[in-house]
């Protein structure tokens, strides 16, 4: 029957084992943009039950854990789906059904104002498809929201890794405790790689790992195929737990300082190689597209009847 109880409770998802203190942790770091798509989320799935594919939801429940939010890939594919429809229908009663009421109930005779006419010039099949591709767009848009939350959580943690194998050999030169030494770096250490080697310490506290050990193993799992060098720089900090040479384990503890060292300078050259085409196009699409549609976009006026001010105003600011 234990055995039972306690295969029951490793199983449940892990945003059901967070204790009382992480939560509020979590909460308190959590960037308000992620704390609101959480919560809209969560909201969407309470009116549209979804079950996403094994493999779909598999990808997006490791990006969702990657970035601490409690939400479940039915959610993000509810949210995907509602938020379109409800800006379609929006977008159907401002752009057909409001310019036809006020073209109905306004008097023939009666000069339109300027409001009324405003809501006329809104009346054109030019609105109505842009407000369909966007809506339709949307869904795989919002689809890919978890996806890039994780790397945008991912690219902020990688700043830090140095800094947190740093803290970990510093602690462990003097006491070579694994568990004391993540905490000591995860309270040094400013989020969000912090708030990871908390969940690191609290998945241990709350069972759903034995160890410290498996505990950090499964972290760094995730990061295996984007920061191969912070994952050998840990396991030769694991390593030098069973050194019982003091020099060998020294040695081991400084030989993880050098090997993120030198990889992650060696990604820097890299980096910087690859940087100049991206930035040569960036230039063309921020800077030179823009002023040659700002050129370009006016002319149409002349040769396209029916164009007005808020066609030109709405390709050239939303397109």
């Amino acid at each position: 029957m234990n055995e039972e109880l306690v295969a029951k409770y490793k199983s449940m998802p892990s945003s059901q084992l967070f204790s009382q203190e992480y939560d509020i942790f979590r909460k308190e770091i959590l960037p308000p943009h992620m704390s609101l798509y959480e919560s809209v989320c969560n909201a969407c799935e309470k009116v549209l039950k979804l079950k996403a594919n094994p493999e779909v939801a598999a990808k997006l429940q490791g990006e969702i854990d990657s970035c601490h939010l409690q939400i479940s890939p039915g959610g993000v594919l509810a949210t995907s789906y509602l938020l379109p429809i409800a800006f379609l229908l929006i977008s159907t009663f401002l752009f057909i059904l409001m310019p036809t009421i006020v073209d109905t109930f306004l008097p023939k005779v009666q000069q339109p104002g300027p409001f009324s006419s405003f809501l006329l010039g809104f009346e054109s099949l030019f609105f109505a498809s842009f407000a369909f591709i966007v809506g339709i767009a949307a869904i795989f848009v919002l689809q890919k929201i978890p996806q890039v939350l994780a790397n945008t959580w991912r690219l902020k943690s990688s700043n830090q890794m140095v800094l947190c194998i740093f803290y970990v050999v510093t602690y462990m030169r003097h006491t070579s405790n694994l568990e004391l030494a993540i905490e000591f770096a995860s309270e040094h250490l400013s989020p969000p790689l912090s708030l990871d080697l908390r969940k690191v310490i609290w998945d241990v506290e709350s069972n759903r790992f034995d160890t410290i050990k498996e505990s950090l193993e499964s972290y760094l799992n995730g990061w295996r195929q984007y920061n191969l060098e912070f994952v050998e720089a840990f396991h030769l900090v694991e390593s030098s737990l069973y050194e019982t040479s003091e020099e060998r384990r020294l040695s081991l503890l400084d030989k993880s300082l050098d090997v993120i060292l030198d990889e992650t300078y060696e990604k820097m050259l890299h980096y910087a190689q690859n940087l100049k085409g991206p930035i040569t196009m960036l230039h063309m699409l921020g800077v030179v597209l823009p002023i040659l549609g700002l050129v370009m976009l006016p002319l149409m006026v002349n040769f396209m009847e029916g164009v007005t001010w808020y066609h030109i105003a709405t390709l050239y600011n939303i397109a």
